[in-house]
């Protein structure tokens, strides 16, 4: 896993002047429960950012924000240099911006094969062309094709999921738990395609749990708490404020 992140050409500094994810005083939250307090964050074009912290931080309610999912009340998302502060979660899938949801996220009454096709429907990218990918990346999918999406192991299931959301070409990724529920050898494997895809240059926002497993191959981590960013820098420096935040002090 490390050594995929070491082949990959780290961002430059004038990136962070790129950014490719940028969001500015997000207050959000559900009904009169506020969860973000003025959350600024930002992913540069090509990299991996892992946004960590305990549960209830507010991460996951982070990313419904930048994908549309939920609307914030003050603030703004910037993706790829336009202000999509509310925009649709399908018409941002269009223009790049690609959540794949804690959980497995197939449709498991169908097949391997029909969870990939499902995408094509919407006219722009061919069976053909889909399976290829997936199949030349995930080789298990490609013996699995006729089986039941519901029957398959829980890695296998993200990794489908994976596969649905690459068919559409995406400039960014948010990832939300993508270890959740998976045996540590599933996590491992998982996490060595999501190394592949950083070094394929996909820029990546990660919601994880598993915090050594997502600064592996984070180029930047960013610490929540309270709905808060404790700290942004590099991993190294993140995994050594971790303890203090989870314990709370």
């Amino acid at each position: 896993m490390s050594s995929a992140k070491g082949e990959r050409s780290q961002p430059r500094a004038s990136d962070v002047d790129d950014a490719i994810l940028r969001v500015e005083g997000i207050v959000a939250g559900y009904r009169q429960v506020p969860v973000l307090h003025g959350l600024d964050l930002q992913v540069a074009t090509g990299a991996v950012v892992a946004l960590l912290g305990p549960n209830g931080a507010g991460k996951t309610t982070a990313l419904r924000v930048i994908d549309g999912r939920l609307r914030p009340r003050a603030g703004s998302v910037h993706f790829a240099g336009r202000d999509v502060t509310g925009t649709s979660t399908d018409r941002l899938a269009r223009r790049g911006l690609c959540t794949i949801p804690a959980g497995r996220g197939v449709f498991p009454n169908l097949t391997v094969a029909e969870n990939l096709w499902m995408w094509t429907y919407r006219g722009g990218v061919r069976r053909a062309a889909v399976e290829e990918t997936t199949y030349g990346r995930f080789p298990i999918l490609a013996d699995r094709r006729g089986q039941l999406a519901g029957t398959l192991s829980g890695g296998e299931q993200r990794m489908l999921a994976i596969s649905r959301a690459l068919s559409t070409n995406p400039r960014l990724l948010l990832l939300d738990e993508p270890s959740t529920g998976l045996a540590p050898i599933a996590v491992a494997e998982l996490y060595e395609v999501v190394a592949q895809l950083a070094a394929d240059g996909l820029s990546i926002l990660l919601v994880e749990q598993f915090t050594d497993t997502a600064l592996r191959i984070a180029d930047r981590a960013v610490l929540m708490a309270n709905g808060r960013i404790e700290l942004a820098g590099r991993p190294d420096e993140v995994r050594d404020a971790m303890v203090r935040v989870y314990l709370g002090g």
